[in-house]
């Protein structure tokens, strides 16, 4: 069985992105959750399955087999539940999907430190950084073109996948500190927001016990 560790719902964007692939994967799999600011987190880390990700979660563990960082976990969990659940079957809305998802594992770093993830706060009217601007833009312009482009309701068309599972987070940031969005990336937003699978998400948030100030405001 697939063995997932992931850490606080409240706070952590990475282990919601692949908490939620090994859902969208429907296999069977175990979720161990680990306190990334425990006393002994230095010493967790430090185990063979979670240092063979360099101390970071999420980690799956299949078999043999370790996937790490969030593209990597959906690369395997695409492959082995059949190659239709993650990606648009269309080309055009494929490679789309999968730039776009390629360019949130890598970017948009204003936005990741200036606006870090709780996923049970809102703080409406809030001023925004200028120094995430670029950034808001940008997703904004990617989830408005996803939409035009290939008809929604999610980024690659019809079918929530690897793209939707990419930005949940951002969703959730843009939620928390009540960015303003044009009418279409709002619209996504808030479908992202309500997506069964995030709703369960939020719901483990609000009953985890693990507070960090530095991330309340």
């Amino acid at each position: 069985m697939i063995r997932l560790l992931v850490a606080s719902p409240r706070y952590s964007s990475w282990s919601l992105r692949g908490w939620l692939a090994v859902k969208q994967s429907g296999l069977p799999h175990a979720t161990e959750w680990v306190n990334l600011y425990a006393d002994d987190w230095q010493q967790r880390r430090a185990q063979p399955d979670i240092a063979v990700a360099d101390g970071k979660v999420p980690v799956l563990h299949d078999g043999d087999v370790v996937a790490w960082n969030a593209l990597g976990i959906i690369g395997w969990l695409d492959a082995q539940s059949g190659g239709t659940r993650f990606w648009p079957a269309d080309p055009a809305a494929r490679a789309f999907a999968q730039s776009v998802a390629a360019e949130m594992q890598g970017g948009f770093q204003a936005l990741r430190q200036n606006c870090p993830t709780n996923f049970v706060r809102v703080y409406p009217g809030r001023p925004a950084p200028a120094a995430i601007s670029a950034d808001v833009a940008r997703i904004d312009r990617l989830w408005s073109t996803a939409i035009d482009r290939f008809g929604g309701p999610w980024l690659g068309g019809a079918g929530w996948g690897g793209a939707d599972i990419m930005f949940a987070p951002v969703a959730s940031r843009f939620t928390t500190y009540d960015i303003a969005l044009s009418p279409a990336a709002e619209a996504y937003r808030q479908r992202a927001m309500g997506h069964p699978l995030v709703a369960e998400w939020l719901a483990l948030a609000q009953a985890d016990p693990v507070l960090n100030p530095a991330y309340e405001f």
